[in-house]
């Protein structure tokens, strides 16, 4: 079969890649077109578009880019005619991709959408829409089952492909070495991927280093970027800088400052605790106060519904509460305690295998048209 991707940022280059794997292995014939990025293409097939040229954060940076955002649906809607897929793969990315399942479903196509929209988080109401645009929904948090059905939509439950990476995951057994880390505390930084989050989280984390002189600091640094971006930050503290093993960081972590997003999660399945930071622009936090339906901004809390993890949102954002709250994760019953609830968590979060499970019913679905 002939499937076309639109994966618009870095975690769903990651699973998009994944499934495309899954995919090869149960359909021989399987052919790729996609707007992606490196590790799809990786998989083999053609990349349209890299999701560097896609990936916007926020309200307002997103209003700021909105004629870019209008070129690449129109190269995107295009692009898929041309390739008349059987079937359309949208990977996450909702505010882009569900005007490509709109624009598909017009067109007559089949589509298949992996990674639920967070609709449960705010505009619930567009359940109703991506019931009239998407044949097939895959879902990865186990919540968002009984979600859709209060909204009358069927949907699968695949698990979550953060299982099967870390299922995957080989630690380098010589890694502090290589990083130059001594046999002390490692607090690991993951202050986010996109040069908007950095700016404004990385500095906040860096301040509580000078509060913890025992322990040392390591900042997951995202590839995209050079060690001088970072420098800027870092200044003359004694903070290291790892690029493309996050995985490897956590293994040897104490703790974690991390910001919101999937690095909550990975951390957690990593058995890390954590404190999740989030600061947004002026406009874009005051428009998401407004418009947000739910508790928690961090899975761990979404899923576990309960403050598993601390959240330090904007102004609370801030060098004495992110070092009060590091400071009894490194050792006392909060840690103990954040532990033995990650253990419930990887019993709600089920096993490994979501990709393969996800190709094998897009083939069934497809094989029943």
């Amino acid at each position: 079969m002939k499937y076309y991707l639109v994966a618009g940022e870095a975690s769903g280059d990651l699973h998009g890649a994944n499934l495309m794997k899954a995919l090869k292995d149960q359909d021989p014939e399987a052919e790729f077109r996609y707007f992606g990025g490196d590790k799809m293409k990786a998989e083999g097939g053609h990349l349209a578009k890299h999701y560097a040229e896609m990936a916007f954060m926020g309200f307002t940076e997103v209003v700021l880019n909105l004629r870019t955002i209008f070129r690449n649906l129109k190269t995107c809607k295009n692009d898929i005619l041309n390739y008349s897929p059987d079937v359309l793969i949208l990977i996450d990315f909702p505010g882009f991709n569900l005007k490509i399942a709109d624009f598909a479903k017009e067109q007559g196509l089949s589509v298949c959408y992996y990674i639920s929209p967070k609709v449960w988080a705010w505009n619930q109401k567009r359940v109703l829409k991506i019931k009239k645009i998407v044949d097939h929904l895959f879902c990865i948090l186990p919540f968002e089952v009984d979600f859709y059905r209060e909204w009358g939509m069927e949907v699968d439950y695949v698990g979550n492909p953060l299982l099967d990476e870390k299922a995957s995951f080989v630690p380098d057994i010589d890694f502090c070495e290589k990083q130059g880390l001594n046999s002390g505390q490692v607090i690991a930084l993951l202050p986010g991927s996109r040069k908007q989050e950095i700016e404004r989280l990385l500095p906040a984390m860096l301040s509580v280093t000078e509060e913890f002189p025992d322990q040392q600091f390591v900042v997951a640094a995202a590839p995209g970027f050079p060690v001088v971006y970072y420098q800027q930050f870092i200044g003359a503290k004694n903070v290291k800088l790892v690029f493309g093993q996050t995985y490897d960081l956590l293994h040897i972590a104490t703790a974690a400052i991390v910001a919101s997003g999937t690095a909550t999660l990975e951390t957690a399945l990593f058995h890390v605790p954590q404190v999740v930071v989030y600061k947004g622009g002026t406009i874009s936090i005051a428009i998401a106060r407004m418009l947000v339906k739910i508790k928690f901004i961090s899975l761990v809390n979404l899923i576990m519904n309960s403050e598993v993890v601390t959240e330090l949102i904007q102004e609370d954002c801030n060098t004495i509460n992110i070092a009060e709250n590091l400071a009894r994760l490194i050792e006392g019953p909060w840690r103990e305690k954040m532990l033995n609830d990650y253990k419930d968590l990887a019993e709600i979060m089920g096993k490994p295998g979501a990709s393969a499970r996800t190709a094998a019913l897009i083939l069934q679905y497809m094989q029943k048209k």
